[in-house]
């Protein structure tokens, strides 16, 4: 070899080694920033560095991270998701004007991840907004008309829903290396993909044990688990609204439902007539209802079971959300709901509507 080619070679390499293995750098420009004039760094809910946008309105972080980690930059109103990890040397460009709020993130290989998931979420995220700006301009026309229209567009809404979950739950599962399949998955209506979350955080439970939101998520399934369908539902005793204690082993050797509810609670309101459609048809058949009330207010919570004529058990400790029993039961929403077969053990959970008809159909009659 020459000894100019020795000495190219010699730069090339010695250009390569400048990279910084004890950090990482976000090199980053904002198109059509207006008046904005710093950009912030989130890691968590925490600033962690800021930057003054130049008059090219480019601006530049840099961290230390040994293992990959989470972190928001955040410029005016809108955020954008990264994950960094030293060694890692990223150019960010966005547009502040871009509706979808696109991005794009380039110089590791968790960037390409990213640009992979933000495509198929962009794609979802397109056919919503049409959606949405149906029902908008349709509603606008025909005020009188917003339930109708509602049911017209709601099958699309659930499809579109539907396939995104799909697409999501393969791309998550094909990337359960690195913390963009992690963040996918975490995109997913927990209500309806409670199995496939449970079953995601025991896969990847010794991939990132330095990653705080990963072992946060692995703890809280690990709870959620708990009082997942298969699992014995865990025993509770509460009053009546006349002081009688209830048990929830009274109830064996029937089909029960634990309704999780509150007068203040709009959403269970709406869904207390199918309920009450529920009980009355197979009330008869081995099935029951016990009302587990997160109200605070004893007069509000027994006009409301005598308004919507809800004539099966209610409990409550009046406590709201510091009842003991929403804990238990890791309820963080309400309406919520537990199916418990003759024997204690859950068999299904959240559902309501046609859905619950359909499956009291499929195991009582």
């Amino acid at each position: 070899m020459s000894r100019i080619k020795l000495l190219v070679f010699g730069l090339l390499l010695a250009f390569a080694s400048c990279k910084n293995n004890d950090e990482f750098s976000i090199s980053g420009k904002i198109s059509n920033a207006g008046d904005l004039k710093k950009v912030l760094l989130y890691q968590g809910d925490s600033v962690v560095d800021s930057s003054m946008l130049n008059t090219d309105k480019e601006f530049k972080f840099r961290r230390v991270s040994a293992d990959p980690n989470f972190y928001n930059i955040s410029a005016g109103d809108k955020n954008y998701l990264i994950v960094a990890q030293n060694g890692d040397e990223l150019n960010f460009i966005a547009d502040l004007t871009a509706v979808d709020n696109s991005y794009t993130i380039e110089g590791s290989e968790n960037s390409d991840k990213i640009k992979e998931f933000n495509a198929i979420s962009a794609k979802y995220g397109k056919i919503f907004q049409e959606i949405q700006g149906e029902f908008s301009r349709t509603v606008e026309k025909n005020p009188s008309l917003k339930d109708s229209i509602t049911s017209v567009l709601m099958p699309r809404f659930e499809k579109n829903m539907a396939d995104y979950s799909v697409e999501v739950l393969k791309f998550a599962n094909d990337n359960k290396d690195n913390l963009t399949g992690f963040y996918a998955i975490g995109t997913l209506d927990p209500t309806t993909y409670e199995p496939e979350l449970i079953k995601y955080s025991e896969e990847i439970r010794s991939n990132f044990p330095n990653n705080k939101p990963v072992t946060d998520f692995i703890a809280k399934m690990a709870d959620v688990k708990k009082v997942s369908v298969g699992q014995p539902a865990p025993l509770f005793e509460l009053p009546t609204p006349e002081g009688k204690i209830v048990k929830l082993s009274d109830f064996q050797g029937k089909y029960v439902l634990i309704d999780f509810w509150a007068s203040w609670c709009g959403p269970c309101r709406q869904e207390n007539p199918n309920l009450v459609k529920a009980y009355n048809t197979f009330k008869d058949k081995g099935f029951t209802i016990l009302g587990v009330s997160l109200d605070d207010n004893k007069e509000d919570w027994l006009a409301a079971i005598a308004n919507d004529k809800l004539t099966w058990t209610h409990v409550s400790d009046l406590k709201r959300w510091d009842s003991k029993i929403s804990a238990l039961y890791k309820v963080e929403g309400i309406p919520a709901s537990f199916i418990l077969d003759p024997k204690g053990k859950i068999i299904a959970k959240n559902l309501r509507g046609e859905k619950l008809v359909s499956f009291l159909k499929t195991n009582l009659e």
